[in-house]
């Protein structure tokens, strides 16, 4: 798999993310604030567990599960449990997408519009996750469903643009989005079926995919245009 480390594509509208460094900033901060020795019992208070969204419904109150310390309303665990990670690797990870590709998504969107679109695709994700799991009481955290949305964005934005990525973690490579963001997103859809046990949650990857595919085509700019096709005259 491929790990990004830049892209050849400049701003065109905005003078700088400032809506992906906050996000960015946000989840560093409270990753910091997990790392002071937080109980795994608070953080899952603000993960999703499906069984308890199921069973209280989104417009019910804390289910004050097994795993939970704090008496979270489970609607409210959609949007807090992308803003936690489960070690630093896991936070590198997201954050590093998010900074190369995060910013021109925003750049086609606008500040608020990409918000939106960024929180819409991690409420997605997580849904998804639920129910496809409703059984299912691993808490979910992280934001790799977002992120997944805007890689998902990006990619119909900007197929054709290089990107320097790092192939095995050590071989520097110059290649265009579209292989190396279409490799990433057929790989977690390739997952869904492939038996295995492990802490990634594939489901909430392909339901951000989804979102962000399709929100892009809404909330992008007028007349920005799809696969590399410039601006409208």
């Amino acid at each position: 798999m491929f790990i990004p480390v830049h892209d050849d594509n400049p701003l065109r509208v905005i003078r700088a993310p400032f809506v992906t460094i906050a996000l960015i900033a946000l989840n560093v901060l409270v990753y910091l604030w997990q790392a002071t020795g937080v109980e795994m019992r608070v953080v899952a208070s603000f993960a999703i567990i499906p069984t308890e969204v199921i069973r209280m419904g989104l417009g019910g109150g804390p289910a004050m599960g097994p795993l939970d310390a704090i008496a979270v309303p489970e609607r409210y665990t959609l949007l807090s449990y992308m803003f936690f990670h489960g070690d630093l690797l896991h936070l590198i990870s997201n954050m590093t997408f998010l900074w190369v590709f995060g910013d021109n998504v925003e750049d086609a969107m606008g500040h608020l519009k990409f918000l939106v679109f960024y929180v819409a695709c991690g409420i997605i994700a997580g849904l998804t996750h639920t129910f496809m799991l409703p059984v299912s009481r691993a808490p979910l955290i992280g934001a790799s469903g977002a992120v997944a949305g805007v890689i998902a964005a990006y990619l119909l934005l900007h197929p054709r643009v290089r990107v320097w990525v790092l192939a095995l973690r050590v071989i520097p490579l110059r290649i265009t989005a579209a292989f190396a963001l279409g490799a990433w997103i057929i790989t977690q859809f390739v997952m869904l079926v492939v038996p295995q046990a492990g802490p990634v949650a594939w489901w909430a990857h392909a339901g951000g995919i989804v979102a962000g595919a399709l929100l892009v085509l809404v909330l992008r700019r007028p007349g920005v245009r799809l696969l590399d096709k410039g601006t409208a005259a």
